[in-house]
């Protein structure tokens, strides 16, 4: 099964978490100090929000798989599609340990493909960052982004001039 992922950078976490605990009906599955997240079975929803993150609002969109196979299948499909991507492989993420890839769609909104390995008892474990990268996107930025995990190439054009 593949789980539709969702993670927002909010201003207040306390208050947003008390906001979609009522709108989901449910408690979040992790809670840190700067970081919740629910794993909704109706519809499958991996949610996440963090107060890291240069302004409110979209940080990156996903797709959770439960297995390395449904994952090697999607990087199979981007990469068809002529999709620029950056893998990262093995990471560390957003309390979790995973597999993930990046893509960008054309709008510019980062895509996160990943099947999770397991939990971490901290955001990442890169080394520190400088405060800049720091409030950049959710989990590794090394160049200036404002929204979501960086690519270093676009999407390629499919001629229409954008991108």
């Amino acid at each position: 099964m593949k789980r539709f992922h969702v993670h927002l950078h909010v201003d207040d976490l306390d208050r947003s978490i008390a906001f979609y605990n009522q709108l989901f009906s449910a408690q979040p599955a992790r809670h840190e100090a700067d970081y919740a997240k629910w794993m909704l079975e109706d519809p499958p929803v991996n949610f996440a929000i963090s107060t890291r993150g240069s302004q409110p609002g979209i940080d990156h969109l996903g797709i959770q798989t439960d297995d390395p196979a449904e994952l090697a299948a999607m990087k199979a499909s981007a990469e068809a599609a002529d999709m620029a991507l950056l893998d990262e492989g093995a990471t560390s993420c957003c309390y979790a340990r995973s597999e993930k890839h990046w893509i960008t769609d054309p709008q510019g909104i980062a895509w996160e493909h990943f099947h999770t390995l397991g939990d971490i008892p901290v955001f990442n474990e890169a080394p520190a960052v400088v405060a800049a990268d720091a409030a950049s996107a959710c989990c590794a930025p090394k160049a200036p982004v404002t929204r979501g995990k960086p690519l270093a190439i676009g999407v390629k054009s499919s001629g229409s001039g954008c991108c």
